[in-house]
């Protein structure tokens, strides 16, 4: 556990640029559905909706940054990631196979490895 106490800022300098490249679907919304899911929706509320949960997932990953650099921040913002990560790898899987074999699937398995990480540290800080 001392492994991650020691590292917790890179893992989350470098979990927060990966998480921060879902910007990508505030500027081309139904590119990213394409990328990741291999489908996209129509209609203008997806301009909406898909450009608002991209720049969401963006500020998670900023959120992540800026906790990589202030210690006293950490654990806030681990727990906030965590639940927004968990979220979706749920939503994701209650499809079933649907989305897994597309980005979608490395993104959960990304970001159950952020997620456990997280949880690790959290545990550690705390014993």
């Amino acid at each position: 556990m001392d492994w991650i106490v020691d590292h917790i800022y890179w893992i989350m300098l470098i979990s927060g640029v990966l998480t921060a490249t879902m910007i990508f679907a505030a500027i081309a919304p139904h590119a990213a559905l394409r990328a990741t899911f291999g489908e996209t929706l129509e209609g203008p509320l997806v301009e909406v909706v898909v450009r608002n949960w991209g720049a969401l997932i963006a500020l998670v990953g900023a959120l992540l940054i800026y906790g990589a650099y202030d210690e006293a921040s950490r654990p806030l913002i681990l727990v906030f990631a965590g639940a927004t990560k968990l979220i979706f790898i749920a939503l994701v899987v209650a499809q079933g196979g649907r989305y897994l074999r597309r980005q979608a699937g490395i993104a959960v398995i990304a970001d159950l490895i952020m997620v456990v990480l997280f949880a690790s540290y959290l545990v550690a800080i705390r014993g």
